[in-house]
């Protein structure tokens, strides 16, 4: 819902200062952001889910977007998930990532890919309890913090009976 943008851009902002898991450099207003929101719909492949608490304040967030704009790439999604620091190691990403892939295993989307920082052993872990294998590395592709950081680039079929190959 509308109201929420202000709360998933300050849980996004604390990523942007504190973290290398994002590699915008400076924190977004509701206004920046307005257009990534307006680009999520409630069906179709590119959704937004949002975990609140009981006062109904959001706690986290997993998107499906699109990957690459061209209309060859349209049934392969990226995600992105992203949780409240005071809200991590409860479960709450696991129950996101498995709330969406729920919502859009029955939309035409036949792959899902995510990309993560290095060293990034939580959201490996996630990924990997949800089907997702290595596909490759991108070496020393951001610069944030004075330094550079590899992205590690995960897949994970969703159409039945598609093998996800691991790498190697």
């Amino acid at each position: 819902m509308p109201a929420d943008l202000p709360a998933l851009v300050a849980i996004y902002n604390h990523y942007i200062a504190h973290t290398a898991v994002t590699f915008d450099l400076t924190p977004l207003t509701p206004a920046d952001r307005q257009s990534w929101f307006d680009a999520h719909r409630t069906t179709g492949r590119h959704r937004l889910l949002v975990a609140v608490d009981d006062a109904d304040r959001p706690l986290g967030y997993a998107t499906t977007s699109a990957w690459r704009p061209k209309a060859a790439y349209d049934a392969t999604v990226e995600t992105s998930i992203y949780c409240d620091a005071a809200a991590t190691g409860r479960g709450l990403g696991r129950a996101l990532y498995g709330a969406l892939f729920d919502v859009i295993a029955h939309e035409d989307v036949h792959c899902v890919v995510a990309g993560m920082t290095l060293p990034n052993d939580a959201s490996r872990r996630l990924h990997e309890a949800f089907g997702f294998v290595e596909v490759g590395v991108f070496h020393r592709v951001g610069r944030k913090f004075g330094q550079f950081w590899d992205v590690g680039w995960y897949e994970r079929a969703v159409t039945p009976g598609v093998p996800v190959r691991p790498r190697g």
